[in-house]
């Protein structure tokens, strides 16, 4: 009984020792599974962390490569609008030119009486019209907006009937409206598609005229030109310019 019991007495001394090593290693254990869970969420977040940069760095390669193409597209479409712009004034003057030959050339028509309302007309100079005309559009050009802006006034004055009406008030509208005159400049334009709504240049002007309009901050007339623009010419290639524009200046109307 006395054994058992000095036995007995040694078993449940041990009995904690042998406890405390069991917990001891399962915590080592639970210990090293968490670090491989930090070890791997560790990597995982800097592989996040990466990816977020490369795609930063894309998305502002993507937005410095659009601002880039968003300028050539501007400039390119400026350019488009010039030589537009261009190409109609040479067919208009290729027109002018032939109708003005033809009309010289016939023989069968023969001598045409001057009246009191054509006296003055007969003794006109086409040749020198277009000379006049040229040498103003040329200022013009040239960046000589004062000098283009008297030239086409004088050309207007002088050449009351002429053809090449239409485009002279427009280049008209052009010069004032690079030397700040808007007021004048709208009012330039706005003649084109009063006096020549059928004209190739009236849908231009009109666009110019809104241009001139804003830049006068007469903004609801602006407005006004543009509706009437998209009203009357709808097939116009400047109609979306104009639909863009009234979007920005009357955004709750289109």
């Amino acid at each position: 009984m006395k054994f058992r019991a000095v036995l007995l007495l040694g078993l449940f001394a041990t009995l904690p020792a042998h406890a405390g090593l069991f917990s001891d290693d399962e915590a080592r254990q639970q210990v090293a599974e968490l670090r491989k869970t930090v070890d791997a969420l560790s990597k995982r977040i800097d592989s996040a962390t990466q990816n977020q940069l490369d795609f930063s760095n894309q998305v502002e390669a993507l937005r410095t490569a659009v601002a880039h193409l968003t300028g050539q597209v501007e400039v390119l479409t400026n350019s488009l609008e010039a030589a537009h712009k261009r190409q109609q004034d040479f067919y208009v003057d290729l027109d002018n030119r032939l109708r003005k030959l033809e009309g010289t050339s016939s023989p069968e028509a023969g001598p045409t009486p001057a009246t009191p309302a054509t006296a003055g007309e007969s003794k006109s100079d086409p040749q020198a019209e277009m000379r006049a005309y040229e040498a103003a559009l040329s200022l013009s050009s040239a960046g000589k907006f004062k000098e283009a802006q008297a030239a086409f006034q004088t050309f207007i004055t002088a050449h009351p009937k002429s053809s090449q009406l239409p485009s002279a008030n427009y280049w008209l509208g052009h010069s004032l409206y690079q030397q700040k005159l808007y007021g004048p400049s709208a009012t330039a334009f706005g003649r084109v598609a009063a006096s020549w709504p059928n004209d190739a240049k009236a849908p231009d002007a009109m666009l110019a005229q809104a241009n001139a309009l804003v830049s006068a901050q007469d903004v609801k007339g602006a407005i006004k030109v543009l509706e009437t623009l998209v009203e009357k010419y709808p097939t116009s290639p400047v109609v979306e310019t104009a639909r863009s524009r009234l979007k920005t200046l009357a955004p709750k109307k289109k």
